[in-house]
This record gives structure tokens, sequence and C-alpha cells, in this order.
């Protein structure tokens, strides 16, 4: 019987989290899920600035989790959180990172999984004028998205969240620009308010789960996964090692077992496009 059979599992969460996350963990792990909403998760950090992310993000959840635990009084929990940056390739084109973990003391194990996507509809503007607010708007996939609205980007006094219809959004709008010659507008990232991530959230979770249903081959342990990659692809003209990954090194949380699986992406060559010698 799987070691996670008919536990209770804490999702930590205050914005709604746990409708991408239980299904998942529930139909899968068959585990009995709860939300966390006595912890307050907004004092690790906000989205919008107010209180400023001191810890990475893969601690930022850990604590999550941890502290989760402690209030309510769990030995399994899962917690998430979320960043927003440009993608290093295509600096114009915001990332969105995803980062799940999950902590069982019971059995002392800490797994965790890190999903990326483009699908994001991550922005903000400083708008001039309703015709401004309305053109951003309109990109934004509002109102099933929801917006935030202050009168500077780092001016939190007048700070309008989850703004999701028309009418409040036009009231509000006036009411902070008056006595000023604009207003910052923002992409609400919070999961309850933005569909978008809440989808990348559950795939997210979908991910997690596959980690802790990957076992080890030698002592049962789960979370049997990449640990790290190597790079190294070699060049299809000049032989030389590129930055493209070679392998996968996958390895057990408890007994250190490994594997390493060559040729991840089914290439045993890389173009030399990607080549620092031949295309430097």
């Amino acid at each position: 019987m799987h070691q996670f059979f008919g536990r209770k599992l804490l999702i930590v969460t205050k914005h709604g989290k746990e409708s991408a996350i239980a299904p998942e963990f529930e139909n899968r792990l068959a585990v009995v899920c709860t939300s966390s909403v006595n912890y307050a998760t907004d004092q690790l950090g906000t989205f919008t600035g107010e209180v400023e992310r001191t810890l990475d993000p893969l601690s930022s959840a850990r604590k999550k989790c941890i502290e989760g635990m402690t209030l309510n009084q769990y030995d399994l929990a899962v917690a998430s959180e979320g960043s927003f940056f440009p993608h290093p390739n295509i600096p114009f084109l915001p990332l969105h990172e995803e980062i799940l973990i999950l902590i069982d003391t019971k059995n002392n194990l800490e797994i965790s999984i890190k999903k990326y996507s483009i699908e994001t509809n991550f922005s903000s503007a400083v708008v001039t004028c309703e015709h401004e607010l309305i053109d951003f708007v309109n990109h934004s996939k509002f109102p099933s998205h929801k917006l935030i609205l202050r009168k500077t980007k780092y001016n939190f006094n007048e700070n309008s969240k989850g703004i999701g219809d028309w009418q409040t959004l036009l009231t509000t709008f006036p009411n902070l620009i008056k006595n000023s010659s604009s207003i910052y507008v923002e992409t609400d990232m919070r999961a309850m308010n933005n569909p978008t991530r809440m989808s990348v959230i559950h795939s997210a979770a979908k991910k997690l789960v596959d980690k802790i249903n990957s076992l080890c081959p030698t002592c049962n342990t789960s979370g049997f996964g990449i640990s790290y990659i190597q790079t190294g692809l070699p060049c299809n003209l000049c032989g030389a090692p590129t930055k493209s990954i070679l392998s996968e090194i996958h390895q057990c949380l408890r007994c250190a077992f490994q594997v390493e699986k060559r040729y991840p992406n089914r290439k045993t060559t890389e173009d030399p496009m990607y080549c620092d010698f031949c295309n430097p």
C-alpha cells in the first residue's frame, strides 16, 4: 500500500490553490486534502511588493509547508510559490515559474518540482488616460483575470486589488488619477484572480504527483527523479561540447542510488547554430 494512502494532506494557501492541487493528490495518491486558511502566506512576500520576498522561491514554499504544518498539527503538506520574470532567451516575453513542494515529516521526505510556462498575462503599465487604461485591459484577459490599480508602482496607500468588472474599474480609475498625471495598473497574479496561473499550478500538481509516484528501484522511496543535468551534447559539425543537455541524473532522495539517462531529448548531436565554436 502507498505510504500516503488515506493520510491527511494540508494545502498551505490563502489564495484558493486547493482547487488546482487537491484533485491530483486525492485521485492519484488517495490522500484527504484540506486547506490552511489560518496561515498568512502573504507574510513571506506579495506580488505587488507591499511585503518584499526575502527568501528564494523554494525556501519560501518550504517555509509555508513547515509553518503551516506546525500551526495545524499536520505531518504532510504541500505549498507552491510563483515567480514571473523575463524569459532568459526572449527578454520581452514574460516567463512563469511555479515551484511546488511536498514535505512529509513522518517519513522525512521533501519532494519538489519546477514548472515553467510562457502562457501568462503578467503585465503592468503606467497609464495617463482612460483610453490607455482600456488598451491595457484589452490585452490582459480582463475580466476573467483581475487587475490591480494604484497611484504609482510603489505607493501602496491606495491599492485597489482584485478588480474584476468594468463598473469597478471605471469608477476606481478616475478616483485614483484625480490630482495626478498617471496611475499604475498591473495584472493581479494571485492564483484565485488569475485562471491562467491556476492552470499552471494544476499542471505543476500533476508533475509533482508524477515524481511522488516515481519510486527508487533500490529502496522504493518516493520522489526518484532528476537531481541535476549534464550539458555537453556534441556539435554535429565540429564535435565540440555545446550547452545543450547531454544527460539527466536521476537520484534517490534517501539512499543516493542514481541512474544516468543520456540523450533525454532523443538527440545525440546538436545543430551548429547552438555551438559556441561554430557560431560564436
